[in-house]
């Protein structure tokens, strides 16, 4: 028990300058005797749904009999003063208020998951009563007025403190100031607002408990569906008898099969184009040819088509969409992507407007803003991607050319069938670039998953990708893909080999999103 003694009496209401305080959590985890009392006080006072939870306790038994015990953790959303869901969201419904606080406003949330994937701390969830985002605020509500929040309230034995770290009589300031404090992921360097004291690793790092093969863990949640985490893993195991970790709530993938797809369908959108106007600069395809003329435009305006439709279906408040245009929050790359996406389409429609009106000149004109307009469409995601700081596996600096590869291959094979009746003089130079884009992509594929990962999480993100629960669509994604190596001997009849190497590309898509959100972090 900690010898500080906790003042009461706590005042956020604004310093006496009139300024908005600053404020800190405290949990005392050498207090904590892990009775729920805030997470049932918490669900009472914020009206959270069963099966979603704004603040939990989780408990790691540690140690080896008989000098084992079990640790408890308060865990919640960690208050960060740079916070990755506000850079991510793209509606401001993340929102800082003046105190600091990382708030939301579920009338401006679109559903979009951005903010979830972004969080290093697995700490926002889609309430399933309004599929809004939310997590817990410090019961904001009840700071506007003078009360602490229900949880600091309710705890019987002090754990949780709130207060200003700039007044020197605070419990809070007393506590991070004179002893030693410690906060979850401080490498993503969000600089969290929530300290912990007599926090152990095991409970602080998800990755810390480990099983006794060393490899994974031992789960003891019960599965909740397809979002439930990696069964594939050689740790994700239940074992009741000797349980290493416990969770109280189950660690869920944002982003389903959807997002997937739209990578996949983006990158024929973006590399039917881009490869045709490659072609074309490159003497290699006529700018009046019909493949240039209409089935490149068409073809990828039907897949960016097709990657919005996806866009759209996979928010939780699909209504809202036009939000992402009316109120944009310029830091997100969901609102930057949707720019340069308006922007190619544009592009798209500048160039069937000159095949109308027979204008090279104005085909012309459109591929200077086209070409880099394309490519933008092909790699914005590594930067959506990036933003996600929780996900260390789409943290590659590779990824943008990786992406711009894949939009190659893409747009290559979708071209290649349309080439062999529309322009046999292109089938050539299609499937070169097919077989050559291919093998860029296996050897990529290759250094990704072979070099030694910077974090433990990104390894065994990839371990899982190639190992564990996505093996099957990984693999069968190289295998696929490494029949486009065969494209250049392509005739009317073997032309169609671009169909394995499309399907396989959409397999390796799946592979790569669903295991870089495998691992828990909470």
């Amino acid at each position: 028990m900690t010898a500080i003694e906790v003042p009461r009496g706590f005042t956020p209401a604004g310093a006496p300058d009139g300024a908005p305080r600053r404020l800190l959590k405290v949990i005392d985890q050498t207090r904590c005797i892990g009775c729920h009392a805030c997470t049932t006080a918490c669900k009472s006072e914020n009206d959270v749904p069963v099966g979603v939870t704004r603040t939990y306790v989780k408990n790691v038994d540690v140690g080896t009999f008989p000098q084992a015990r079990r640790a408890f953790q308060v865990t919640r959303c960690n208050q960060c003063e740079d916070a990755p869901c506000v850079a991510a969201c793209p509606t401001s419904a993340m929102h800082y208020r003046p105190d600091g606080i990382v708030d939301f406003d579920k009338a401006a949330c679109i559903g979009c998951k951005s903010c979830i994937a972004a969080c290093p701390y697995d700490a926002i969830f889609i309430n399933p009563d309004d599929h809004c985002a939310e997590k817990c605020n410090f019961c904001a509500h009840r700071l506007d007025v003078g009360l602490e929040p229900a949880c600091v309230v309710v705890c019987p034995t002090q754990a949780i403190l709130i207060g200003d770290p700039d007044d020197p009589n605070s419990a809070v300031a007393q506590i991070v100031n004179r002893t030693p404090v410690a906060v979850r992921r401080p490498e993503k360097g969000t600089r969290p607002k929530l300290f912990y004291r007599g926090a152990t690793q095991a409970t602080l790092d998800p990755l810390a408990a480990r099983a006794p093969d060393g490899d994974g863990f031992i789960w003891t949640e019960k599965p909740t569906g397809k979002h439930n985490v990696p069964s594939g893993h050689p740790g994700g195991r239940n074992s009741s008898a000797a349980a290493v970790l416990a969770y109280d709530v189950s660690h869920n993938a944002p982003w389903d099969w959807r997002v997937s797809l739209y990578t996949w369908t983006k990158g024929i959108g973006a590399g039917g184009y881009l490869v045709a106007l490659l072609l074309a600069l490159a003497g290699k395809l006529p700018w009046t040819d019909p493949l240039f003329m209409w089935v490149a435009p068409i073809l990828s305006g039907v897949f960016l088509a097709l990657t919005a439709a996806l866009l759209i279906w996979d928010l939780e408040h699909p209504e809202r969409f036009i939000y992402i245009l009316t109120r944009p929050q310029w830091r997100s790359w969901l609102v930057r992507g949707g720019i340069v996406l308006m922007g190619y389409t544009a592009a798209l429609g500048g160039h069937l407007l000159g095949g109308l009106i027979g204008s090279v000149g104005l085909r012309q004109v459109v591929a200077v803003v086209g070409l880099p307009l394309a490519a933008m469409t092909a790699i914005y995601t590594a930067y959506l991607f990036a933003q996600a700081k929780a996900r260390d596996l789409w943290q590659s600096p590779l990824l943008p050319p990786h992406l711009a590869v894949q939009a190659v291959l893409a747009g290559a094979g979708a071209l290649l069938p349309f080439a062999v009746f529309m322009a046999p003089d292109a089938v050539s130079p299609l499937a070169w670039t097919l077989a050559g884009a291919a093998l860029v992509h296996l050897l990529m594929v290759l250094g990704e998953t072979t070099i030694t990962h910077p974090t433990e999480h990104a390894r065994l993100a990839s371990h899982n990708m190639t190992h564990g629960r996505y093996r099957g669509y990984f693999w069968s994604g190289i295998l696929l893909i490494a029949v486009a190596l065969l494209a250049p001997i392509a005739t009317p009849a073997t032309a169609w080999l671009a169909l394995p190497a499309l399907l396989g590309l959409l397999a390796h898509e799946h592979a790569y999103v669903q295991a870089g959100q495998s691992v828990p972090l909470a």
